[in-house]
């Protein structure tokens, strides 16, 4: 189903956040988008062609293992992505951390942990040659002023951020 119009104002760039909002699920409400449940993850298809696949929490382990990594050979603990998207075309997985805060709380320092991240996730794909990029998905509450270091911080080492939106494009996806 098609969703919006042609054209500026209407043309479908990324996908907005609300809420504790499901990548996937906000994914297939796009138009040509299909998501599919596979045996390890999800497979995401754009005009019926495999673009990504789709990865949440422990899934991503056991992708690894069905491509013979063992993930104690190269991390000492799990890390647990909301989701990990690996785009095809450009060999690049992409964890996607979606922040949400209303009050203030421990969320505020896990920000600071994406460059720590980014090198474990980094050592976890490298047996399969995938690269990693780290991106955020923040509420408005961090938009305040007092995050202005921290979202620098993010920036300087690599990781990315964006406020209730992810543009397609950035993560490799085709654009509706």
């Amino acid at each position: 189903m098609k969703r919006g119009g042609m054209g500026g104002g209407n043309t479908i760039t990324g996908i907005n956040f609300e809420g504790r909002a499901n990548f996937l699920s906000l994914l297939e409400n796009l138009p040509n988008y299909e998501v599919k449940e596979s045996e390890v993850g999800h497979k995401i298809f754009y005009k019926k062609e495999l673009v990504a696949n789709s990865y949440k929490k422990n899934e991503l382990y056991k992708y690894l293992d069905s491509r013979g990594v063992d993930w104690e050979e190269h991390i000492t603990k799990k890390l647990l992505p909301d989701d990990a998207i690996y785009v095809i075309r450009n060999n690049i997985l992409y964890i996607l951390e979606m922040k949400y805060q209303e009050v203030e709380g421990s969320v505020d320092e896990k920000l600071q942990t994406c460059d720590f991240k980014k090198k474990q996730y980094s050592k976890l794909l490298a047996p399969l040659n995938i690269e990693v990029e780290y991106i955020y998905i923040l509420s408005e509450w961090f938009k305040k002023p007092r995050y202005k270091d921290v979202l620098n911080y993010v920036i300087s080492v690599g990781c990315h951020y964006y406020f209730n939106y992810l543009p397609l494009h950035k993560i490799g996806l085709p654009v509706p």
